[in-house]
């Protein structure tokens, strides 16, 4: 460099370099660029002395900054310097930096710079936080915690970061880690949770453009890129409450070939290379999301499967039971029509006494007992085809109420029947029908305390009319929901078992679905719904 060069020229060079520059004459700098002055929080004239600029030096670095002052200030040879040193910045941040340093214009002159030597370092640490995060990822059984899992990853190294998630043509924001403050700013805006604003993808065209292309976007001016996104009301919040020089990334993430959104990170400290790592954790993260989704759907074939594995075993005990029914039926109905026919001829006797009338009664309650268990078990396993029309379910309800009313062997229980004014008629055969809901409320009745309360509600549902009956009694707790419906599952010394698999068999024939659970109050509650 020759003493005659014209200076401002070269100052002018100096001052537009991005990495921080000095010049050092003995003891004071007499150049700082506006790299350096950003770093130090130095005004434009203002040149600090040697001792000055040192202090900005980790006290760690004494040992070798002493004697390189006392070289620059006598011009001495410079003694060995280490690769990297840490200094602080205006902001009270530590920087690792690598110094560099060569003749300046004439003799006493020296210049230096300082090469950010964190970039290799911070990429090194960022890729292994990224594997670690990565692993835990795969572990997750739910699409909101890998998300979570994997903001909080990159916002623990220093980053601010929000996942954009696609629906359909809009965008809205899910996951984040960002400025508490500008986050309020942004939603008193939009009158509304950031997570609830929805930004047609023709709107933010750069972020189309990374979903369409499949390749990470890296910006060098964050804020830039935000007034094209944001109104300017909200862009002008975020300049003033995020750090200077921030720079943004946005990568895609595909969950197998479908898009489902946009990583977007920003900070000053973002570069090329940590983007680079950033854009394959998105990959991950899609990975992650699509395993995530593998294991639902493996799930869901698991359940389907025991569905159906459980379906063939009621099938099969319901055709061994339909076969034991059908002897049943045949050797026990003839005896018993024989047994009901003496009791009529007996009761018509005169000389039978007090003793023995009470003892023809019995013979006949238990005849009758034995006739109604026949006919359940017939009932239980026969074909059903249902010969359908319209009808309407109070009315249903209120018919097998009445039928029940005052019946000898159920509790004097209180019923409250709610029936809601938009219930439609739909379809279906009224003798299955009446005969399932009898046995529905028999088995609520029979369930509930003397002075209980059984509460019935009819009203339209999505997939078409719901029944609930709730009771008082003992309830089901502990047992599976799904026995409470299997043929001689018995809840109560005195029951067939046979009723609820009644009302099962008919709801199913109908196209419709019944639910057996624990009422929260104590007792059972069972619903079901036919299809309109």
């Amino acid at each position: 460099m020759s003493a005659g060069a014209p200076p401002v020229k070269l100052d002018g060079l100096l001052q537009r370099l991005p990495m921080p520059l000095l010049v050092v004459r003995g003891d004071r700098l007499v150049f700082t660029n506006a790299a350096l002055q950003a770093l130090l929080g130095l005004r434009e004239d203002e040149l600090p002395s040697v001792l000055e600029f040192n202090a900005r030096f980790s006290p760690d670095e004494s040992a070798w900054v002493e004697p390189l002052s006392r070289a620059l200030a006598r011009g001495e040879p410079l003694p060995e310097q280490p690769s990297w040193v840490r200094m602080r910045s205006e902001d009270g941040r530590q920087h690792l930096m690598t110094m560099l340093h060569a003749p300046g214009r004439v003799p006493e002159e020296q210049l230096v710079v300082l090469l950010d030597a964190e970039g290799g370092d911070a990429v090194r640490r960022l890729s292994a936080m990224l594997v670690s995060t990565a692993a835990q990822l795969l572990r997750c059984r739910d699409e909101a915690a890998v998300l979570e899992l994997a903001v909080e990853a990159v916002h623990q190294q220093g980053f601010y970061v929000s996942v954009m998630l696609l629906e359909g043509d809009h965008l809205r924001h899910g996951p984040l880690r960002q400025e508490p403050e500008g986050l309020a700013a942004a939603e008193r805006i939009y009158g509304q949770s950031i997570h609830e604003v929805r930004i047609h993808r023709a709107a933010m065209p750069q972020l189309a453009d990374v979903l369409t292309r499949r390749k990470a976007a890296f910006h060098p001016d964050a804020f830039s890129m935000a007034r094209r996104i944001h109104p300017p009301e909200v862009a002008d919040n975020i300049e003033r409450i995020y750090p200077p020089g921030s720079r943004a990334l946005d990568a895609p993430i595909f969950v197998g070939d479908e898009p489902f959104g946009v990583l977007a990170v920003q900070s000053p400290t973002l570069t090329p290379a940590n983007a680079g790592a950033l854009e394959l954790f998105a990959q991950l993260i899609g990975g992650a999301l699509e395993n995530v989704r593998h294991h639902r759907a493996l799930e869901a074939r698991l359940a389907e499967v025991s569905r159906l594995q459980g379906e063939l075993v009621a099938s099969e005990r319901l055709t061994a039971l339909g076969e034991a029914a059908g002897v049943v039926a045949h050797e026990v109905r003839n005896p018993l029509g024989a047994i009901l026919n003496t009791v009529a001829v007996l009761k018509r006797e005169s000389r039978l006494g007090p003793s023995g009338a009470a003892a023809v009664e019995m013979l006949e309650e238990e005849a009758i007992r034995l006739e109604d268990i026949v006919r359940d078990l017939l009932d239980t396993v026969r074909p059903l085809e249902p010969r359908p029309r319209l009808l309407n379910l109070g009315e249903l309800v209120h018919r097998a109420l009445g039928q029940l009313q005052g019946r000898e062997g159920l509790p004097a229980a209180h019923v409250v029947f709610e029936e809601a004014p938009d219930v439609p008629d739909f379809s279906g055969d009224e003798t299955l029908l009446q005969l399932a809901l009898t046995h529905l409320m028999r088995n609520a009745l029979q369930a509930s305390p003397a002075r209980g309360t059984v509460h019935v509600a009819v009203r339209r549902v999505s997939r078409g009319v719901s029944l609930v009956v709730e009771d008082e009694g003992p309830g089901i707790a502990g047992t599976d929901p799904h026995r409470a419906f299997e043929p001689f599952f018995l809840t109560r010394a005195n029951g067939r078992g046979l009723g609820l698999a009644i009302v099962r068999r008919v709801v199913l024939a109908h196209g419709g679905t019944v639910h057996a659970g624990a009422r929260p109050e104590g007792g059972a509650r069972f619903e079901l719904v036919l299809p309109l």
